[in-house]
């Protein structure tokens, strides 16, 4: 297949981009033009399928000019691409589209799959404005998957590679009240899914990228003590927590979402890491499995 890829340097897809080469496929980075307008971004004709991951990083406060970039890079860049592509000779058969699992806001303890509703606050407005902007492609008859990232972990970044070196330091614990659900993935199911969906002809609309076992964030910070060898005794209460990170505290560290990838495993996929201490195992110590 001959693939485009948008955010080729980031978390998912530097590793992204490296799979496919390995697997066989012709992999193009896309380069953002210096226009900005929709009518400037072009799309050469020729691709099988595109996989856009770009968008400004969540991690940091949240000022009113950060809030703005990351709507921004997710709507309206997802807007543009996706009637870039609809405007093509031809298009590309399949369009892979980031999402997050910020679509179901706190939820609590309950069981969120892909039908279930939308949740409330900033990040669950911009999945759903990220996912529609997607509309134009489909209407073009391209087949179009929005992929609902949970917590990726890596051990060269994101918020795993964030939390190694306090918890090395034994400075670890737990965040709030511990009682929250964390939707996680490994790095090497972020990019398998990816690659399951792009080649899964029956698979279109939101998909849970996320482990099946879930955990919450005292079960997290447990198992990353264990695996580090280090004691978890210091706590970040949620007052601490919205100190320091102000809004995104509690859009993110704070928040409960339990969500479970029904989808993704019914269509086929079997998980590399579906269990936390295995995944980080891997991903710290480079143990095999």
């Amino acid at each position: 297949m001959r693939i485009l890829v948008t955010g080729s340097s980031g978390l998912i897809g530097s590793q992204l981009v490296l799979s496919l080469a390995r697997a066989g496929d012709e992999v193009v980075r896309y380069q953002r033009p210096a226009a900005e307008s929709s009518d400037a971004l072009q799309i050469e004709d020729g691709f099988d399928a595109v996989v856009h991951l770009a968008g400004e990083p969540i991690a940091g406060r949240w000022t009113a000019s950060k809030k703005r970039r990351i709507r921004e890079s997710r709507v309206v860049g997802t807007l543009r691409l996706s009637e870039a592509l609809a405007r093509s000779r031809r298009s590309p058969r399949v369009l892979v589209n980031a999402s997050a699992i910020g679509y179901y806001g706190d939820r609590g303890v309950e069981m969120l799959h892909e039908g279930s509703a939308m949740g409330d606050g900033f990040l669950a407005e911009v999945c759903r404005d990220w996912e529609a902007a997607t509309a134009r492609a489909a209407e073009a008859g391209i087949r179009v998957v929005n992929l609902r990232f949970g917590v990726v972990l890596s051990g060269r970044g994101g918020a795993l590679k964030r939390m190694l070196l306090p918890f090395k330091l034994g400075l670890g614990g737990i965040v709030g009240e511990g009682r929250q659900f964390w939707s996680w993935v490994a790095i090497d199911d972020a990019v398998g899914a990816i690659q399951h969906v792009l080649t899964t002809q029956r698979v279109r609309g939101p998909i849970n990228v996320v482990s099946p076992n879930t955990v919450t964030n005292r079960e997290f910070t447990e198992v990353l003590g264990r695996v580090l060898r280090r004691p978890t005794i210091f706590p970040m209460p949620a007052i601490a927590a919205e100190a320091l990170f102000g809004e995104m505290a509690g859009a993110l560290l704070l928040c409960s979402a339990r969500v479970s990838p029904v989808a993704l495993v019914g269509s086929g996929y079997r998980h590399f890491f579906p269990h936390l201490e295995t995944a980080v195992r891997h991903l710290v110590l480079h143990q095999p499995v």
